[in-house]
């Protein structure tokens, strides 16, 4: 898809207003009689749900715990959660870009920076959550844990680190295994029994609700679809028009679209490099036919509201609402369910083969997660399609809406400059459809839901729910800086706004250094996107160079870090005589390190230095800002 981070990103993130910090943690926990505390620093809802599994987790073992918001607290009370008996303090971080903390524990993480606290009372653990194909994997997690021990801290079970480019799910449960056996032994306490399957919200039916007290699929404020108000963020997104919405690519199978939206009176401002998160909205017939497997009218008004009183989450998702918004608008229901999940819904699979495949998923036995792997994972069977397979599994839905994971916003590198389009936000993504090992076919959520949007007057038809996201991808602050931009594929989109704007400081009379680009596609007949506008810009001086890797259009594979070897020398005289800077948006996994490999050759070659020179040479770009990435995986 465009430039997207799937680094692990929650569901209540983003630049807003600062929250109203509660009361302290510590006078809570007391209060409630809570002794251990779950913080979590998610993106995605990942580290959130990682978080709340770990505090239903501690009455098995005579424990009461709390999942909390870092930004919601002051931490620095850290250093009193020693007043508390048996007390502990968990941490599930998720790493976000390149070695960011996740907006939510953006506060956290300064305070640790600068904090001098004595934390010597403090028992502390940290589940990390990354992904390996990134440069600083898990760097979150590893300088929490670091840190928490340099401030006398005192850890009781190693740090985890979890992998989203293996099994992310695996890796907590391996945790989470060991974890629980290590805080026993610490504490000298035991587990009492069986896992209970515990209900965290109960259902309230409304039969006869003022409709104007319904959420229909806003984010935050009831009513905010109809009567808009700035500043837009992840809670109050601003619904945009969909101006224009084309093919860009002229033939294979795969469908690449240019999207633009309108941001006229929404007061808000972006730069180019930076990220516009959309909120999707689930296939209607899916969700139709999950009501139709349970026996459900989808169009219940109804609320789950929180058993715990004193929790500051008081529902999964806005409630009041019917079960079909939630199933539209609130909930994932189409990316495989974690384990947590198949264990609470093996109760009401009345099959006891059913019921057993299900729990034996869900356990943390070898064969378990094999099976787990293979027919949820690999399959890539979502809930629907668990339902479908099952027979007998036919739970209640209330009960499935309380257990699947918030549908997330997803992020495109934006596609256009503000200097040039301060009224429009353009996106380029490519549709996501393959089948699955079952034969069903799969679709993207996101993409497949841009790809249905229609400009033209049908308001609802063409409305995106969006906001900005800043980023640290940046055009230089000087023009006259070169600048040398990678991006094959989708990973061309902040490098069409890059283009822009420096034709716009051109036009402005400004001296604008080389501007430098490597694009690739599959064949040039077919996916070379954007291809005017590119000969336009290079005809015009505007690209310096447009050097274009159709990988697929002889036989032997083409790609953009080829044609960087091919220019090896014009590549070391930007970078070491004219101090360029460096772009990389796309791939992450293959493209990215390759893209990476190749400058380290051309640094060693040039500079006449040594691998391990050349690698260090590369980091200090990278630190100093001028090797910067936009990658997902």
């Amino acid at each position: 898809m465009g430039c997207v981070y799937s680094a692990p990103q929650e569901e209540a993130a983003v630049a807003r207003a600062p929250p109203v910090r509660d009361s302290s943690f510590i006078e809570k926990m007391k209060k409630t009689g809570r002794n251990i505390v779950v913080f979590y620093g998610s993106q995605t809802g990942t580290a959130e749900e990682f978080a709340n599994r770990l505090s239903k987790d501690a009455h098995r073992y005579g424990l009461r715990g709390m999942a909390a918001d870092p930004e919601e607290y002051d931490l620095s009370d850290l250093s009193r959660l020693s007043e508390i008996d048996k007390s502990l303090a968990v941490f599930c971080m998720a790493t976000y870009g390149e070695g960011d903390p996740t907006d939510n524990a953006q506060d956290f993480y300064d305070w640790l920076q600068e904090a001098d606290a004595d934390l010597s009372g403090l028992r502390f653990a940290v589940f990390g959550l990354g992904n390996k194909t990134y440069e600083h994997f898990n760097a979150m997690g590893k300088y929490v844990d670091k840190r928490l021990e340099e401030l006398g801290a005192q850890r009781i079970f190693e740090l985890g680190l979890g992998d989203d480019d293996g099994n992310l799910e695996e890796d907590f449960i391996t945790w989470r295994e060991q974890f629980w056996p290590a805080v026993c032994e610490h504490f000298g306490v035991e587990a009492t029994g069986e896992e209970s399957s515990i209900r965290q919200y109960e259902l309230v039916v409304h039969t006869d609700v003022n409709m104007n007290k319904v959420y229909t699929g806003e984010m935050g404020r009831l009513k905010s679809y109809e009567n808009q108000k700035p500043p837009f963020d992840a809670k109050n997104p601003f619904l945009a028009q969909v101006m224009e919405n084309r093919k860009l690519n002229e033939g294979g199978e795969r469908h690449l679209m240019h999207l633009e939206l309108d941001i006229s009176n929404s007061k808000i401002r972006y730069e180019s490099g930076d990220h516009v998160a959309v909120y999707p909205a689930n296939d209607s017939s899916l969700v139709s036919q999950i009501g139709e497997i349970l026996g459900t009218d989808l169009d219940t008004i109804m609320s789950l509201n929180n058993l715990d009183e004193e929790s500051n989450k008081k529902h999964p998702f806005p409630c009041p609402t019917s079960y079909r918004t939630a199933l539209t608008y609130y909930l994932d229901i189409t990316n495989p369910p974690r384990t947590n999940v198949l264990y609470e819904l093996a109760q009401y699979a009345t099959d006891a083969g059913e019921q057993e495949r299900l729990r034996k998923m869900a356990s943390s036995a070898a064969e378990g997660k094999a099976l787990y792997l293979s027919w949820v994972v690999e399959a890539r069977r979502n809930i629907l399609a668990i339902l479908q397979d099952m027979p007998s599994l036919r739970p209640p839905i209330d009960h499935l809406c309380e257990l699947l994971p918030r549908l997330q916003a997803r992020y495109y590198s934006i596609a256009s400059s503000s200097k040039v389009h301060p009224n429009a936000i353009h996106i380029c993504a490519v549709t996501v459809e393959y089948e699955t090992k079952t034969g069903r076919l799969n679709k993207g959520v996101a993409t497949n839901w841009l790809k249905s949007k229609v400009p033209g007057e049908n308001r609802s038809s063409s409305l995106v729910p969006m906001y900005v996201r800043k980023s640290q991808f940046r055009l230089p602050f000087k023009p006259s800086t070169p600048v040398i931009m990678i991006g094959p594929g989708t990973g061309i989109a902040p490098f069409i706004g890059f283009i822009q704007e420096r034709a716009w400081l051109k036009q402005q009379g400004k001296e604008v250094g080389d501007t430098v680009l490597y694009y690739g596609c599959r064949r040039e007949r077919e996916d070379y996107l954007y291809r005017e506008e590119l000969a336009r810009f290079h005809q015009e001086g505007v690209l310096t160079q447009l050097n274009v890797a159709f990988s697929r259009d002889q036989a032997e594979k083409v790609y953009v870090q080829h044609l960087l070897k091919k220019n090896k020398e014009n590549i070391w005289k930007l970078v070491n005589e004219g101090n360029a800077h460096i772009y990389v948006c796309g791939d992450a996994r293959n493209m990215a390190r390759d893209v990476q490999n190749t400058f380290y050759e051309i640094v060693a070659e040039f500079g006449n230095m040594s691998q391990p020179q050349a690698v260090d040479y590369v980091k200090k770009l990278m630190t100093k800002g001028r090797y910067s990435l936009d990658v997902w995986s």
